[in-house]
């Protein structure tokens, strides 16, 4: 388990973990799977040297065979490589399409929905019912460049009045966004696209709301919905968009029974890094029953193109780039009973729908 505890995204990996290790549990405490997972933990520290240290260690001292973690895409993406190099099965926690796209291996599989997907749930619907005006802030990593190609691509395939109006980027743990706040304001946007996540878009939309931009534009960011961007933001994100790509009300597979045990564990419905982080190691152990054995080379097969009943339904880990085949929503952020805005969810995009051929994202394997 390789999550980030400290850095950028700490505020994010204790909920990864969480998810985890209730999984660990269930796992461990059940005939159904007939194996036993020995967990051993490290911290990526949000830092792609810290991690490759951190999985070193996990991998050739303590013996690890199965890795799941990290939430920064360009920490997935250093791991990557290294999965590919001691042949270990890797579940990594990164949206970036690259990670199970161009850069993708056969020992990597993917159950986060990546940006491609959750483009496919955010883009026709902002540019067509918001505005075709519309201006990109990201962060400058893998991540934020992610949305940036892919939301831009798919909002001029679906409105061919869609116009970028402006693009602008700040460092990957940046505070202060009054610089670009300003410009956004000035310019003639209708619509701002937010490729960025943890603190960097808590800190966007808290400001972007004290200076009056919420006001102006309609503000939609792919992880808005997450719920430690709710609960840090309060009611400045009422009236924002996101998309979704999971919330705990869900109706789907294992979900109910995934809420109500994460909740008497934690005293808290879990997130989408919670759910990721159940899903993987419960992917994990499934295709060690899948093919009976806990070879790593045996479970990579028998995880390549099998259907596997998740948190979000049965999904499929498709064999020609090991990306799970997730739904997809798009979400408007309104006022809830407390102090966490709650999410309404506009319109669905089933799995298939949602992910585009692995060959238009850049990966073949079969």
């Amino acid at each position: 388990m390789l999550n980030p505890i400290s850095g950028a995204y700490s505020s994010l990996g204790p909920g990864q973990r969480n998810g985890a290790e209730l999984a660990v549990s269930q796992i461990n405490g059940s005939d159904a799977f007939g194996v036993e997972i020995e967990p051993v933990y490290a911290d990526t520290e949000t830092g792609t040297s810290a991690a490759q240290q951190s999985a070193q260690r996990l991998v050739q001292q303590d013996g690890a065979e199965f890795l799941f973690g990290a939430i920064s895409s360009s920490v997935a993406l250093s791991l990557n490589e290294f999965a590919a190099s001691e042949e270990f099965v890797y579940f990594p926690g990164g949206a970036a399409v690259p990670i199970t796209g161009e850069n993708c291996n056969q020992w990597v599989f993917r159950c986060e929905t990546n940006t491609a997907q959750i483009a496919e749930a955010i883009s026709g619907y902002s540019v067509n019912n918001l505005g075709t005006n519309v201006w990109f802030h990201i962060a400058d990593y893998a991540y934020g460049n992610s949305v940036y190609n892919r939301v831009s691509s798919r909002m001029g395939e679906a409105n061919d009045e869609f116009q970028e109006v402006g693009l602008t980027k700040s460092q990957l743990g940046s505070s202060n966004f009054g610089s670009f706040i300003s410009q956004i304001s000035n310019s003639e946007a209708e619509v701002v696209i937010l490729g960025m996540t943890g603190g960097d878009l808590v800190n966007f939309v808290n400001q972007a709301a004290d200076q009056g931009l919420t006001d102006q534009v309609d503000l939609v960011g792919p992880t808005m919905s997450f719920r430690s961007v709710r609960g840090a933001t309060g009611s400045n994100v009422v009236g924002t968009y996101g998309g979704v790509r999971y919330d705990p009300s869900i109706e789907l597979g294992d979900n109910p029974q995934f809420v109500e045990a994460f909740r008497s564990e934690n005293d808290s419905p879990p997130g989408n890094f919670a759910r990721v982080g159940y899903d993987s190691v419960r992917l994990i152990a499934r295709g060690m029953q899948e093919a009976g054995s806990t070879d790593p080379a045996d479970v990579r097969d028998a995880l390549s193109g099998g259907t596997f009943t998740t948190v979000l339904g049965d999904v499929t880990l498709r064999e020609s780039d090991h990306q799970a085949t997730n739904p997809t929503w798009m979400g408007e952020l309104v006022e809830g009973e407390g102090d966490i805005a709650d999410v309404e969810r506009i319109s669905k995009v089933e799995g298939e729908d949602a992910l585009p051929p692995a060959s238009e994202l850049g990966c073949t394997l079969n």
